[in-house]
């Protein structure tokens, strides 16, 4: 059973703090933030959605993937798993939410590139490539999360010029009231820009990642990968994530 340990006021987000005798959560503004388990990776939520998409560009295995926005590395842990090899770059604005990752989750056992800056910012500076680009940047509300910046050129110029050839930009979506039109305005964007867009979704989640690319694998991609889930409830959900490319 969960249980509210501690909980912290960061600069950024008030956090709660809850842990069982095998796992931990971090909860924001009533959600969970970041998830860690002793023995097992994946949530059916969104975290299993946004490293399912790290595996779906051309440039495959990926070699480097770009997280903007870290929390306590949830969908790194499952990468890591998968892509042992892969140079994995986070950028996340908030040091104390990585600091109690650090403590509480293992974080430092995954051998990430931790950038403390705001990640849009850091961006505009950016000169690197990566097969993988992932915006997974929300903000705490009183009540719910929110993104900090509506599309525009410039962020897309920016999140275009960080992707290797061949690689993908993944973009991890809160769906559901009060969310639609950003949902809307993404998947958009995306479409305009790119020559391919899927969405991957999962039966438990209020979430969407749109994957977007020059070409973006299928649903065999993420069969290939499967097996290397020994816990059989890890391999359930992976197995039920919905792939379908937007029309």
């Amino acid at each position: 059973m969960m249980r509210r340990k501690e909980m912290v006021q960061t600069r950024y987000q008030a956090l709660e703090i809850w842990k069982s005798d095998r796992a931990t959560e971090f909860r924001v503004a009533g959600a969970v933030h970041a998830f860690y388990h002793r023995d097992r990776f994946l949530t059916g939520l969104a975290w299993d959605m946004i490293a399912a998409s790290a595996l779906m560009g051309v440039a495959h295995p990926p070699r480097s993937v770009l997280m903007l926005g870290l929390a306590g590395g949830t969908a790194f842990r499952v990468l890591r798993h998968l892509l042992p090899d892969c140079e994995l770059v986070a950028v996340d604005i908030d040091a104390e939410i990585v600091d109690l990752a650090r403590e509480h989750m293992d974080l430092d056992a995954l051998g990430i590139e931790v950038v403390h800056a705001d990640a849009y910012g850091w961006l505009a500076k950016n000169r690197r490539k990566f097969d993988v680009v992932i915006d997974d940047i929300y903000l705490a509300g009183k009540t719910d999360v929110f993104r900090p910046q509506a599309w525009d050129e410039k962020l897309m110029g920016y999140l275009r010029r960080a992707m290797a050839p061949g690689g993908v930009l993944a973009v991890n979506l809160v769906t559901g009231v009060g969310h639609r039109a950003m949902q809307v305005a993404t998947r958009r964007v995306l479409r305009k820009e790119f020559g391919e867009v899927r969405t991957i979704r999962s039966e438990e989640a209020m979430n969407e990642v749109l994957v977007a690319g020059k070409v973006v694998a299928g649903r065999q991609r993420l069969r290939e990968y499967g097996e290397m889930f020994r816990d059989r409830r890890d391999r359930e959900y992976w197995d039920r994530l919905e792939l379908r490319r937007l029309t």
